[in-house]
């Protein structure tokens, strides 16, 4: 006679839902991967690796490559100074048309970036809405100026920041905010002490998703500040001309912004791409 079971329970391995993949879905699945990896990879092949050196060593390179990264870093301190406030008013007060404000906060992530340049010279060119008080009280001209590229790059990058940073918020625990209040904390310093700390881990993703997106913007760029070496021609501009006269220019460029979003995505990937 058999005695009774003793032992922990069989574990479930979560091979039985594998047993095989579907051909509709494994045909358009690996149609959709080649669509994606297929141009990169060309990308690679076509690259001229030798003569990559002596390009990427070009004067004309360097300032490209030094106004990107100087302009990138500048508008993801712009996103961080502005973004992360108004991330946690979205996050951590209610106020009429807060749903409209997130609106109109993620709109320049589906709005051309085109739209938004023109939008941009509307509102501060030198005959702008504001543009022209500026010009005039100020002197400040920002169109088709190393400032104006700056700017045009943090319209585009801010929402990924506010967004990044919103959501965390939303995660974080609300009661040890609370906790510092009845220690006598004023709000404020809730937030620069506990909030901070809390949710730095989703400034630096917002930060890093931010520099990202502005080290690549074009189409703003481009429209607002103009296309002029040395000033307000950034890597994705010189890509552009380049690939009008010189395509193999055009290419060694395009593999720096490459090497770079690789770069991103490697740091992006303990946070995002991950399991639990």
């Amino acid at each position: 006679m058999a005695g009774p079971r003793t032992g922990r329970p069989r574990r479930l391995t979560g091979t039985r839902g594998r047993r095989g993949v579907p051909l509709p879905l494994l045909l358009p699945g690996v149609l959709a991967l080649a669509f994606l990896v297929l141009p990169l990879l060309a990308l690679l092949l076509r690259a001229p690796w030798h003569s990559l050196p002596d390009r990427l060593t070009s004067a004309e390179v360097w300032q490209a490559l030094q106004l990107s990264l100087v302009s990138a870093t500048a508008a993801t301190a712009v996103s961080l100074v502005l973004g992360v406030p108004l991330a946690w008013l979205l996050a951590r007060t209610d106020f009429p048309g807060r749903g409209l404000v997130r609106a109109v906060v993620t709109l320049p992530l589906v709005l051309p970036p085109v739209v938004g340049g023109v939008a941009l010279l509307l509102a501060l060119g030198r005959n702008g809405v504001v543009g022209r008080w500026l010009d005039a009280w100020f002197g400040i001209t920002l169109p088709f100026t190393t400032t104006g590229v700056v700017v045009a790059e943090a319209f585009v990058a801010m929402p990924f920041l506010v967004i990044s940073v919103e959501g965390t918020l939303r995660a974080a625990d609300p009661r040890f905010e609370e906790a510092a209040a009845t220690l006598g904390a004023s709000r404020f310093t809730a937030f620069r002490r506990v909030t901070l700390p809390l949710i730095a881990p989703g400034i630096a993703a917002g930060a890093v998703l931010a520099w990202a997106r502005a080290l690549g913007e074009f189409g703003a760029t481009i429209t607002f500040a103009g296309n002029f070496p040395g000033r307000t021609q950034t890597m994705p501009l010189a890509v552009y001309l380049a690939l009008q006269n010189d395509p193999e220019a055009a290419i060694s460029l395009s593999l720096v912004l490459l090497a770079v979003s690789v770069a991103v995505l490697a740091g992006l990937r303990d946070r995002w791409m991950t399991g639990a």
